[in-house]
């Protein structure tokens, strides 16, 4: 049950207080995964663009929690999980590191537009995370930071209604909505990517953050009338290691969202209370 009030009622009991702000397809799988349970964290608040239509949405929960404006987050919550467009990254992120508190950003595409976040973090003592998403192998690509990358090259391949609407597209006329065969629409760094196509490849952001960095990450995107998963490939070249990794990723209800990158997520919910962590 939802309640649309800004207030909590539930008295503090040892659990860092996670709230929610956007309840798309992945805010909405967090949300139930924490009102389920997950050890150590309870669900205080969500931050919805429509409060009436989010409190419709969790109405099957089984604990009361507050619908409230992104303003309202802060005071309430240790850790924000952020979901929404990247439009509003800034004003959900800044209060909680200004707090010292802890934001999980989904929108890693967002930070290339506000780097002074870190900073900001760093400042107040704040936590900026960005969790693997729809991506895999981050854990082995920041290993190989420690010591020297040579290059590192990402392949994407997306079903044409996943692309449609891009404003890298449509800028520079690239019709894709008809097309037979793959169809290479870009090639160049994340930091171009995240800007031409703001809602697909904050994977290659969180990519290159891992890596050799945002501008030397090299970064295709293709369209592909052939295949109904979102599929990304990376290859590696470093002085530890040369590695090779794909992942095909089954979509939710939006086709530019896999679902993996909800439970993505709530996996590195687990590991901020685990007393086990398998896993850099």
């Amino acid at each position: 049950m939802i309640s649309t009030t800004d207030e909590i009622t539930e008295e503090p009991d040892g659990r860092l207080r996670v709230a929610i702000a956007g309840l798309g397809a992945v805010g909405l799988k967090v949300a139930e995964a924490l009102d389920s349970g997950l050890p150590g964290l309870k669900l205080v608040a969500v931050s919805a663009k429509d409060r009436a239509a989010a409190a419709q949405r969790l109405a099957q929960c089984r604990h009361a929690v507050p619908v409230v404006s992104v303003s309202d987050l802060e005071p309430l919550a240790d850790i924000v999980v952020e979901c929404a467009p990247s439009s509003i990254f800034r004003e959900i992120a800044e209060p909680f590191l200004r707090a010292g508190k802890t934001v999980i950003a989904l929108s890693a595409g967002a930070l290339l537009a506000n780097e002074q976040l870190v900073e900001l973090a760093r400042e107040f003592g704040g936590k900026l995370i960005v969790p693997t998403g729809a991506l895999l192998g981050l854990d082995a690509v920041s290993a190989a930071a420690e010591g020297k990358i040579h290059s590192v090259h990402m392949v994407t391949r997306k079903p044409v209604k996943g692309l449609v609407g891009a404003p890298y597209l449509t800028e520079n006329k690239i019709g894709i909505s008809d097309i037979t065969e793959p169809l290479r629409v870009f090639k160049g760094s994340p930091r171009d990517a995240a800007t031409g196509f703001p809602a697909n490849l904050n994977v290659a952001v969180a990519l290159g953050l891992a890596g050799i960095g945002v501008d030397d990450t090299v970064l295709e995107i293709w369209a592909d009338p052939n295949l109904e998963r979102n599929t990304h490939t990376i290859e590696v070249v470093s002085d530890s290691a040369t590695f090779r990794m794909s992942i095909e990723n089954i979509p939710t209800d939006n086709p530019k969202t896999g679902r993996i990158t909800a439970q993505s997520v709530i996996s590195c919910l687990r590991k901020l209370t685990t007393h086990l962590r398998v896993g850099s």
